[in-house]
């Protein structure tokens, strides 16, 4: 494969709600490229981007697969991405290396939950977007009526700058092609090789092209002056004035061109990269990225710098969350520890890794974005954010599975490179002395956990290494020990994401595992102020034990924790013994009193005791101190605590009736919605005891369009009916030594 410019590559993360037809429609496109002999399927495992085994096996895409097209001397990196919404954070890591996105769209069942949420996140990153409504041969049967019904669709969520840039041909046989409404020529195709013929549009579609060509050209016409007296003088705009001015109003996000396509029947797959090639924006046009200063000498504290005229807040040092967003004035920025960096090849060699892969036999795979500069083959580059150096042997670009040898990557190139050592996903790289950090996307916080259990004590000792393999693949999991339960947790985005975890712990490092609701780590705590002795006494011949101590027990408010304290006077228990008793105090509390759950958020004062002078040690005041704890619980009223999450919803304001009622039953407390364009969100306090299950009520209220995530804002006491079920089966603590 020859090398390519910035110019000549256009990077286009390809998105949409699941079973859109995404895969597919990559598939046809390789295939009319000639990248491939035959369009892949899905069903089978050999679509270029649907090869992982458990992708293949569920039938959806469930992580980011990278494949290019070299198309008429350019080359057009595109990134599969999932649809179903427990896995959409991986399309949010595409956009960030990606100069465009295509948002697939299925033609029957018009904009969904995901799609809406990437036009979303695409608005974020102000990366352009191009509509495609996909499996168009589905549509057969009205064909004109259903798009006109689409288009409306589109544009009464997106706005009037979504506008057709083809027609669909249909004839008795379906969907057979698409208008150019910029050259007025049709493509139609007769077999599934996905090249078409160029022909006269069809005389039933003449005049309604005719008025789409001058919709589109009076659209495209407003957003340049120059362009607009011309269209008011002539009446119309020249083809190649066309062209340019379509190129740069979807560079500039002032339209949002629709196209006609099946990927499936292979229609519109040449046109497709033909107007990729034309109108998305080349890597080169990319404006400097803005990334992190790394300096020792940078202060932490926020400084003020100025972007496009405005004042703006900007921690130094810190990236910026929207990828390489843009910024105007390279003085005021590096005064913020901003670094702008144009994507050009005569700037310092950099490049961001966006994602990382372990395959049985390559090892770890490290995909990356040529962020500046020219990265060569068997060059040793520094890793900006762990330190270290590492060489890039074997680079290559990435079709599919497959790793397709290159000599050298340009700015603005997607590639891969295997074997790096500490290398993982979100570092920066780059030559020795021009350091700068790319700050990786932001994702959300994981929204359910499981406990997990090893199947075997081969299955323990595979699990830690296999876990953190896959938690450098998929940046949403967590792995962890719960130290209060001391069971394994395992978090993601919700129940189906974690499934796929175990089901790869088992295919790819056959390691067993069970999952099930992990434990509510419920705290008691103490109502009321009292007060108990403690006396241990044992004589067994020689040397006995002696301890005595007066202790205070009193509540303290929520989240102070433990606190201790000594009001002894006159020597009664000498100085040295004073930590045992605390030890007793805490090892006793973490023991709990109720039901075996820590006792937290009290004072603990000794105030007074007694002690011997042979048989008195700090083993008989520790022992001591448990005695007089465990006596002051019986009277200090004690109860069960509950952790209470701060719960945010984010749903269609069409279910917002339905899950204010559902948070109702969950003893949940709703604190206000927040309008967010044709959605809402919802926040509300709830115990996380009526929330270990909630992902898929939420999938069932919402028909998958709704998201949530939660953290843990305080504790709360336990409702008395709820605290006497928890107690009916709670393990109750040893009451004696």
């Amino acid at each position: 494969m020859r090398e390519y410019s910035g110019s000549e590559i256009r990077n286009v993360a390809v998105t949409g709600h699941a079973h859109s037809g995404k895969t597919t429609l990559i598939a046809a496109l390789l295939q009319a490229a000639g990248m491939t002999t035959t369009q892949g399927r899905i069903e089978d495992g050999s679509a270029v981007t649907g090869y992982d085994e458990e992708d293949v096996a569920r039938g959806t895409t469930m992580q980011n697969a990278v494949a290019f097209a070299e198309w008429q001397s350019v080359k057009v990196n595109l990134i599969d991405t999932p649809g179903f919404h427990m896995f959409s954070h991986e399309a949010r890591i595409a956009m960030q290396v990606a100069e465009a996105t295509l948002i697939v769209v299925q033609a029957q069942a018009g904009v969904e939950a995901v799609t809406e949420r990437v036009w979303r996140w695409a608005e974020e990153f102000n990366l352009p977007r191009i509509v495609v409504l996909n499996q168009m041969d589905a549509l057969r049967e009205r064909g004109l009526d259903d798009v006109t019904a689409l288009l409306e669709e589109l544009r009464s969520r997106w706005g009037r700058s979504c506008v057709p840039v083809q027609l669909p041909v249909y004839d008795e046989q379906g969907f057979t092609g698409v208008v150019d409404l910029v050259t007025m020529q049709a493509f139609l195709y007769g077999d599934d090789s996905g090249r078409g013929r160029i022909a006269e549009i069809p005389r039933p579609l003449q005049a309604h092209a005719r008025a789409a060509h001058e919709a589109l050209v009076e659209l495209v016409a407003e957003g340049k002056d120059a362009l607009l007296e011309e269209f008011f003088e002539v009446g119309t705009i020249p083809e190649q004035h066309l062209i340019t001015a379509l190129h740069e109003a979807i560079r500039e996000d002032r339209i949002f061109p629709v196209l006609f396509a099946s990927g499936k029947g292979a229609v519109g797959a040449d046109h497709l990269l033909d107007f990729l090639k034309v109108y998305a924006p080349t890597a080169a046009e990319r404006m400097a990225c803005a990334a992190s200063a790394i300096s020792e000498a940078k202060s932490e504290t926020e400084t003020r710098f100025q972007t496009g005229g405005e004042t703006a807040d900007v921690p130094a040092g810190a990236g910026l969350e929207k990828g390489f967003a843009v910024h105007s004035g390279e003085q005021a920025a590096a005064r913020a520890g901003v670094v702008m960096r144009a994507v050009r090849d005569e700037e310092p060699p950099a490049l961001f890794v966006y994602k990382t892969l372990h395959d049985p036999f390559a090892g770890r795979i490290s995909y990356f974005k040529v962020i500046s500069g020219v990265i060569r083959n068997d060059a040793t580059v520094e890793n900006y954010s762990r330190g270290g150096q590492e060489r890039l042997s074997h680079l290559s670009a990435m079709q599919g599975r497959r790793a397709v040898d290159v000599a050298a990557l340009h700015a603005g190139d997607l590639g891969a490179v295997a074997r790096l050592r500490e290398t993982l996903s979100g570092d920066t790289l780059g030559q020795r002395g021009a350091a700068l950090r790319v700050e990786p996307v932001h994702l959300p916080e994981p929204s359910m956990t499981y406990a997990i259990e090893p199947a075997t004590r081969a299955d323990e000792d595979k699990l830690a290494p296999a876990m953190h393999k896959l938690m450098e693949e998929d940046r949403m999991l967590r792995f962890f020990r719960d130290a209060q339960t001391q069971e394994f947790l395992v978090a993601g985005a919700g129940q189906q994401h974690i499934e796929a975890m175990v089901a790869r712990l088992r295919r790819r490092f056959h390691t067993e595992v069970t999952l099930k609701a992990p434990k509510v780590p419920y705290r008691e705590t103490i109502r009321a102020r009292t007060q108990a002795q403690g006396r241990h006494k044992k004589q067994s011949g020689g040397h006995g034990q002696f301890g005595d101590c007066h202790i205070r027990l009193e509540p303290l408010e929520r989240g102070a924790g433990f606190q201790f304290s000594s009001e002894i006077f006159g020597g009664s228990i000498p100085r040295q013994y004073l930590p045992a008793v605390e030890k007793g105090i805490v090892e006793t509390a973490q023991s709990g009193h109720l039901a075996g759950y820590p006792v937290v958020d009290f004072k603990a004062t000794v105030y007074d005791g007694s002690y011997h002078d042979v048989d008195s040690n700090e083993l008989s005041f520790k022992i001591a101190a448990r005695l007089a704890f465990r006596q002051a619980m019986e009277q200090a009223r004690p109860c069960l605590l509950e952790p209470i999450m701060r719960v945010e919803v984010e749903a269609p304001e069409e279910y917002a009736g339905a899950l204010m009622s559902d948070m109702n039953t969950r003893r949940g407390h709703v604190l206000g919605m927040t309008p967010r364009g044709r959605a809402v969100a919802i926040e509300a306090d709830v115990p996380m005891a009526e929330m270990l299950q909630y992902g898929a009520t939420l999938t069932s209220l919402t028909q998958g369009r709704g998201s949530f995530h939660m953290e843990l804002r305080s504790y709360d006491v336990v409702p008395a009916a709820v605290a006497e079920r928890i107690l009916a089966t709670a393990r109750r603590p040893v009451a004696a030594e």
